[in-house]
């Protein structure tokens, strides 16, 4: 007997030994340094004013009830530093200015795309992380830093499951949240800074909302943790945004029978000339500028409520109340319209090469064209460009994407729509059918555009905006158009150099890489750097203390497809093998595509 009771002890001991280990690594996790660079360059894409009210203009999400001062005011689980330290939150890829001065627009000295607003009613200001967060870029070269207002960001921001490697701004904030709740120390320290003078008659009504909140972030982590949703990492710069949409709005808020594995990871994409495509998402599955952009709000925090306080559906003009903020979205989207593509900055990485970038252009019509340069026609008074959408069986790039959004199916019958009633919203579904909807099985992409129909329309009347001005609001009188294919849309490349890593996933890490065949490209490589390579045109992927090894052999992640290479076109062979003088005359001219250096190469 004795023997067995310390063989359970000595089990206890490991037990809690592997508990402290995994919060030692959750608490501290494995990040890159933060080196602040020499200088930071702007680019004339817009005027500095423009760059503000995108940076911190909000959206209206809330980041699962998290405190605009909350977020300030926190401090790391295992010292006194301040979470929101600039140079700490930098680590984890968010953008800074190295000088670091508070503004009003930005008073807690956040990051960009993070901000604040209050709802209607209410005087608490809540953290606010716009679309400016994910789609700012920035690009390191010997010290000097150039900011790409519009590219792809390379954060690790969703995830909050648990892993011992860390690495995740989700997975740290829950771990400084549960340890500020829970040291008795650390949330005096934090409700004196939050309450001040009102720190007597506030304190326990703090503690029970703080409570609140955190216990909504772990919830979502021990939820996405046991069901095993998120089996591929995302890693810097990526996230499997209608997965996660997905499981918040149909998973969480209805059933847990909606909750679908998310293994389809994409990059942020660059947002130039966004406004004059016809349809948007990798997929091509999004039409309505206003829709699309409620959407990422929702997937990003924006609050959704489809039941009333008794479980019961909500019905008629209660549907559907939500943070969203629609004057908001639509000044960025505005914004966004002076947007200028980036132009390759000869002073910092290096000069044109003019007669190798003609010859570039020349190769560029013979190989690329057919599909990145599209036809542009007039709709509604503005040039509209029709993109090329690729089938997957073509394009050979990575499925999970596509074929998630093709083929999961959700139950919304929970919500009770009168199918009468849905063909009078402003829904378009392409391509058109006269089956009746199946409410038992919905589809994500045919699912969420009822579901931003009703929240925009009840957010329209909170802010008493009428028809006319909706129609101008939603962009161009869209109506919100939905189509499902298992396909990929083929953008033009106007500053693509400036977008690493390649392809939907960011499975290639150089422009070099993705002219290349498959055999010829990284099977596995550091995501991360911000160190950029003006050869190759991609970020560095040498290792580095703190990065994020993408394997391309995992699901998600494959490097597959958009190859030149010697045999049969089709399943993803689009192009004859490029010699490597070819590539390296296609990516100088990739360099200029678009921009004023381009009007100045010589003519063959």
């Amino acid at each position: 007997m004795r023997l067995f009771y310390r063989v359970l002890a000595g089990l206890a001991v490991i037990l809690a030994l592997g508990i402290c280990t995994v919060i030692y690594f959750i608490a501290n996790p494995k990040l890159p340094a933060y080196v602040p660079p020499q200088q930071l360059h702007y680019l004339d894409q817009w005027s500095p004013s423009d760059r503000q009210t995108y940076y911190y203009t909000p959206q209206g999400t809330q980041v699962k009830g998290l405190h605009y001062d909350w977020f300030s005011a926190l401090e790391l689980p295992f010292s006194k530093q301040p979470f929101a330290a600039p140079e700490y939150l930098a680590r984890f890829g968010f953008l800074i200015d190295p000088k670091q001065h508070a503004s009003a627009a930005n008073p807690a000295n956040l990051p960009v795309g993070f901000t604040r607003h209050q709802n209607p009613g209410s005087q608490v200001e809540y953290l606010d992380i716009t679309c400016a967060a994910c789609h700012t870029g920035e690009l390191r070269f010997k010290g000097q830093a150039l900011r790409i207002d519009g590219g792809p960001a390379q954060h690790v921001l969703p995830s909050s499951v648990p892993t011992l490697r860390g690495g995740s701004f989700g997975q740290a904030l829950v771990a400084s949240l549960a340890a500020t709740y829970y040291n008795p120390w650390k949330f005096e320290r934090f409700a004196r800074t939050v309450l001040g003078d009102k720190y007597e008659s506030q304190h326990q009504q703090l503690r029970n909302d703080f409570k609140a909140s955190l216990d909504t972030f772990l919830a979502v982590a021990w939820n996405d943790t046991h069901r095993g949703l998120y089996p591929t990492l995302e890693g810097p710069g990526r996230t499997d945004a209608f997965g996660r949409i997905a499981n918040a709005s149909f998973g969480d808020a209805i059933s847990p029978d909606n909750y679908r594995v998310a293994n389809a990871p994409v990059d942020y994409p660059h947002l130039w000339d966004m406004w004059t495509f016809d349809w948007v998402q990798w997929n091509g599955s999004a039409q309505q500028p206003m829709a699309r952009n409620i959407g990422e709000a929702l997937g990003v925090g924006a609050t959704l409520n489809f039941f009333d306080n008794h479980g019961q559906p909500l019905q008629g003009e209660d549907r559907y109340p939500s943070s969203v903020r629609v004057r908001d979205l639509n000044l960025i989207e505005e914004t966004l319209q002076k947007l200028k593509p980036p132009v390759w900055p000869e002073a910092l990485f290096g000069t044109i090469d003019r007669p190798l970038a003609a010859k570039g252009r020349a190769l560029f019509t013979e190989n690329c064209a057919a599909c990145h340069v599209p036809a542009v026609v007039e709709e509604n008074g503005r040039r509209v460009k029709q993109l090329n959408m690729l089938p997957v069986e073509v394009i050979g790039t990575d499925p999970n994407t596509a074929n998630n959004i093709a083929d999961n199916r959700y139950d919304l019958s929970a919500l009770q729509w009168d199918p009468a009633e849905l063909a009078t919203l402003n829904v378009d579904l392409y391509p058109k059918s006269e089956q009746p909807l199946d409410m038992h099985q919905l589809s994500v992409a045919k699912g969420l555009a009822y579901v931003t129909a009703f929240v925009e329309k009840h957010a329209y009347k909170e802010a008493n905006i009428g028809p006319e001005e909706q129609a101008r609001l939603n962009g161009y009188g869209l109506p919100i158009g939905v189509m499902e294919l298992r396909a990929y849309k083929a953008r033009p490349l106007d500053g693509i150099w400036a977008t690493a890593p390649y392809l939907h996933n960011g499975s290639v890490p150089t422009l070099y890489q993705l002219l290349s065949p498959q055999s010829e490209r990284d099977q596995t490589f550091y995501r991360g750097s911000f160190e950029y390579d003006p050869r190759h045109l991609g970020y560095r992927t040498d290792a580095f203390d703190g990065g994020f090894v993408l394997d391309t052999r995992i699901s998600g992640n494959h490097n597959s497809g958009h190859e030149f290479r010697a045999g049969p076109l089709g399943k993803g062979v689009i192009g004859r093998q490029l010699q490597p003088e070819e590539r390296w005359a296609l990516l100088e001219y990739l360099k200029v595509l678009g921009g004023p250096l381009e009007q100045q190469l010589p003519t063959e």
